[in-house]
């Protein structure tokens, strides 16, 4: 809020009287570029003050004094953690909002002289068990000075900056190495391996058949087909942009256009939707000898038939290839078959975002949940409020905030740093444009009236600018912020002031502006905007209970809005209106749709035809892993959205140097996607987050579990993927893939196994997808410029030798005696000196590497 930014100007005047310590920019950029600063973890086990420890170091190498007492400068660092105000060696620790945490001198600060250190301890609000809980770019303020980056912090290299978590004081569990959320090693990882029975190898023929997602129906004929340019392709009318999508699709393959020959044996794209068994979005897949027929119940089922078609290709094209002649009759498992994508908090550009739309196709899924708005950024242009972008979509040092949000995430102080950007009008057309082509509806997401503070805060810097222009009744127009609110919050991400007041009828003139302009966006791409999602999650304790616009509220006789509590549904209902006046549907993450901890708002207080509920906090042991069924049992039109298995920004291992959060799971692997079972939600109940084995979910949860009374309103599942700690594209793409690989199988697939996941069946079904996965999918990621995670190899040293494994097939294990200067094949055990560091790593056959381990 606006008290907070006055309190920081204030603050920052304050300065103005003291002495700088350095007299130029150049000086303030040799200390920094001299002195090392370090984070590190004393301890991630909790003491007997049942407290974490941790400290900042400070090396000054710079050949600058920096001197004592109280001086006109400020270290500013990144911590996901709050730290409480600390003072230690005449340094002051203070929290500012978000990860955002400063040090200032006081008049105690005997200086730093070069060639000295500091160490300064701290008490983080809860464990940092990862690498990427510490975020790069830590940066020195010195009186108006532009700031400078400490050199060692400018890199997305951890090791450059965060010291080593290794000891037993830094990992929970060391001691329980068969503990489910013991951090893996290297020799616990060989033993899994180990352990792990492949089964019967596909065949070369049944790899080729084995496409994914699994169709419901394949028979398989004997012979081949011989398919290459030499075939035509023929549509039926209103197919044009499937006919054209397979076209540019198989010239690409073979190198040349298709033949326009009219004896030339043929592809036909059809639609009938009177075809015994077909379904919705389903197809049948015909390969003779001289005819390939995809027959569509629409035209959405003509382009999953194409790509199922497209799968039994070899992943090298060029000449001509051998097609398995079969049928395939296939539909979808869900209607909604989603994947979330959160560029709010760090953008990752237009480009990330097109792949993923054209991998979402391939793989038969249907709904791209964007992510567009958050405390950390507002990612896409609206007409009419420059200031959106212009000062919401960047991140900078500016603590009024007129010109830029405050640094978060590791950005540091400049506007050219990771995370900031957005989509311009244009820019997202092309991509609804781009959507539509594959099949898939994009869903918008303006998150509100919590994790709002890019919106309030370009609102604020609007308002400032009108007010100076003498247009006070336009600044108010949009604002969704009173300066002479009061109210006291802390969110989740350690925010006081990032929720819209919901009490002011200018946020739902705001409101109803960017639907105006989300739904011009649509029709400018040729589409209707149908569902309109509005977050509702996570809204701080607390949020207007000292806001005079509220006060005022429930002043009002017969409004229904008599206290705080009324604020939350008095808002959402609003919300709701206005998405049904434009004829939305409305969706929300569970949180925002719940009365009280148990029960949701009652269905028929909206008017919308559908009110899509995100059910994602399953979390057992917090008593919440039963919403999914209360909201369906309502009449909400759910998504399972479950965090404990379908959140791809959590960690692949239990490991330091594996990125993600890990407050819904400790971690997430490929597996633990494949085998979650939407038909059978609480079969998903195996551990709680500190990996103790869950024998009775009724007892745990405290209540009885209610049973899905009306499963057609469980729409579908949907992979989320959040970018706390996802700076680049590159650190993107291994976090959804292959996982979102995983999510569409289960999506579109419904396996004679379920929910009998040890089953015989079950491991040979996993192993057969593993096969094709690592076989066929990921060297057609690598041609489509994607990447992808590599699990590492397991490894032990045992009487003399290096022993190492794998747990997928054809992933090579490779390994360097010079610390990665050249690396060789690894073939059989290696004859290693104990002394000789040797470093190994897993390699795809797409020529993606896993990290590295060392032994």
């Amino acid at each position: 809020m606006i008290k907070n930014l006055l309190a920081l100007s204030l603050s920052g005047l304050s300065w103005l009287a003291l002495a700088g310590p350095f007299q130029s920019q150049q000086q303030l950029t040799d200390f920094t570029a001299g002195t090392q600063w370090f984070f590190a973890i004393d301890s991630d086990v909790l003491a007997s003050d049942s407290r974490f420890r941790a400290r900042i170091e400070l090396h000054n190498q710079s050949g600058l004094d920096l001197p004592g007492g109280e001086q006109d400068w400020a270290w500013y660092f990144h911590s996901i953690r709050k730290i409480n105000d600390t003072e230690s060696h005449g340094l002051l620790i203070q929290h500012i909002q978000g990860d955002l945490h400063s040090i200032r001198p006081t008049a105690s600060f005997a200086g730093l002289a070069q060639g000295e250190s500091v160490t300064l301890p701290y008490y983080p609000s809860a464990p940092k068990l990862s690498y990427s809980d510490w975020m790069p770019r830590a940066f020195m303020v010195v009186a108006d000075m532009p700031p400078a980056i400490f050199k060692n912090t400018d890199t997305e290299d951890y090791r450059q900056f965060v010291r080593p978590i290794a000891t037993p004081e830094h990992i929970p569990l060391a001691e329980q190495a068969d503990h489910p959320a013991a951090t893996m090693t290297n020799a616990r990882r060989y033993q899994q391996n180990s352990r792990i029975t492949s089964g019967s190898a596909l065949s070369t023929e049944a790899l080729q058949r084995r496409i994914i997602p699994q169709p419901v129906q394949m028979q398989h004929r004997r012979g081949f087909t011989p398919f290459s340019a030499a075939w035509q392709l023929q549509a039926q009318g209103g197919l044009i942009s499937e006919e054209s999508y397979l076209s540019a699709q198989l010239s690409s393959y073979f190198g040349q256009p298709l033949s326009s020959q009219q004896n030339s044996p043929v592809i036909k794209l059809r639609l009938d939707n009177s075809l015994p068994g077909l379904k919705p979005e389903g197809y049948q897949l015909s390969i003779e000898r001289q005819r390939i027929q995809i027959t569509g119940y629409d035209e959405a089922g003509v382009f999953y038939g194409i790509q199922s078609l497209l799968a039994l290709l070899p992943a090298q094209g060029g000449g001509e290839v051998q097609l398995p002649q079969l049928s395939i009759l296939d539909y979808p498992r869900y209607r909604w078959r989603g994947m979330h994508y959160d560029m709010a908090r760090n953008f990752h550009g237009l480009d990330v975002t097109l792949r993923l739309i054209e991998q979402m196709g391939r793989y038969k899924l249907n709904k791209l949940h964007l992510h567009l708005t958050e405390d950390e950024g507002w990612r896409l242009e609206i007409p009419g409020l420059p200031e959106l972008t212009e000062v919401g979509a960047n991140r900078c040092f500016d603590l009024s905030e007129q010109q830029c949000l405050l640094t978060q995430l590791g950005t540091g102080p400049y506007a050219s740093g990771s995370g900031n950007g957005y989509y311009s009008r244009d820019e997202f057309i092309q991509l609804l444009r781009h959507a539509k082509k594959h099949h898939i509806e994009v869903i918008p997401e303006i998150d509100m009236p919590g994790h709002a503070r890019a919106a309030v805060k370009a609102m604020d810097a609007r308002y400032q600018r009108l007010l100076a222009a003498g247009q006070p009744e336009e600044a108010r127009r949009y604002l969704l912020s009173e300066a002479d609110d009061r109210s006291e919050y802390l969110t989740v991400q350690n925010y006081n002031d990032n929720s819209i007041n919901v009490c002011l009828d200018s946020t739902y003139a705001f409101v109803d502006k960017v639907m105006y302009e989300l739904q011009q966006m649509y029709r400018a791409a040729d589409l209707r905007l149908q569902v309109f999602h509005m977050g509702g999650d996570e809204v701080g304790a607390g949020s207007w209970q000292a806001a005079p616009a509220c006060e005022k509220l429930f002043a009002e006789p017969l409004n229904g809005v008599a206290g705080v509590a009324d604020l939350k549904p008095y808002f959402i209902n609003r919300v709701a209106q206005l998405s049904h006046q434009r004829g939305l549907a409305m969706a929300a993450w569970e949180d925002g749709l719940m009365a009280d901890k148990v029960r949701p708002f009652r269905r028929e207080q909206f008017d919308n035809k559908e009110v899509i509920v995100n059910a994602w906090d399953n979390i057992w042991e917090l008593g919440y892993g039963d919403r999914a069924y209360r909201f369906a049992n309502e009449g909400f039109q759910v998504v399972q959205s479950s965090a404990t298995n379908l959140y791809f920004d959590h960690p692949h291992e239990v490991h330091p140097e594996e990125r993600g959060y890990y407050w819904a799971a400790r971690s997430t692997d490929t597996e633990k996607t494949f085998f979650y079972r939407p038909d059978h939600y609480y079969s998903n109940a195996e551990h709680t987050r500190d990996g103790s084995p869950i024998t009775d979910l009724a007892t745990l949860m405290g209540r009885a579990l209610p049973a899905l009374e009306k499963p057609e309103n469980m729409l579908g599942i949907q992979g989320q993927v959040w970018s706390e700690s996802i700076r680049l594209p590159e650190q993107l793409e291994p976090m959804i893939y292959p996982r979102i690989i995983a999510l569409a199988e289960r999506a579109w697939h419904k396996a004679d196994w379920e929910p009998n996941k040890n089953s015989a069946a079950a491991r040979q079904s996993w192993q057969q997808f593993i096969q094709r996965l690592t076989s066929v999918e990921f060297p057609r990621l690598a041609q489509a410029g994607v990447g992808h995670y590599v699990p590492p190899p397991g490894a032990i040293r045992e009487q003399g030798q290096i022993k190492a494994n794998h747990a997928w097939p054809t992933i090579s294990i490779e390994y360097s005696l010079d610390q990665g200067q050249s690396w060789q094949r690894y073939q059989e055990p290696l004859s290693q000196d104990a002394n000789t560091e040797v470093w190994l790593r897993s390699r795809s056959l797409s020529e993606q590497n896993s990290r590295i381990i060392r032994l």
